[in-house]
């Protein structure tokens, strides 16, 4: 099983809110997910996002792999594998 941390959309129409989350890679966008890591709010200036550190470098170990904005937020946060 390929297993993806990625973003989850939520929030009403053209007002998107999003939770990390780890998610098998075959399941849809805003299906089922094994565990939720954190938040991320693109709609405030600056933009906001809480991860949970110790559970994402605890996925990120055992080898799940980030998209590629989840990426970048895990950057900004100073997780890294």
């Amino acid at each position: 099983m390929a297993v993806k941390i990625r973003l989850r959309r939520m929030g009403q129409k053209k007002a998107p809110f999003y939770r990390i989350v780890v998610a098998d890679s075959r399941s849809p966008r805003d299906g089922k997910c094994i565990e939720e890591l954190g938040t991320y709010n693109p709609n405030i200036e600056p933009s906001e996002f809480k991860v949970n550190e110790e559970l994402a470098k605890k996925w990120l170990a055992n080898g799940a792999q980030p998209t590629e904005v989840v990426g970048k937020l895990f950057k900004i946060a100073g997780i890294e594998k």
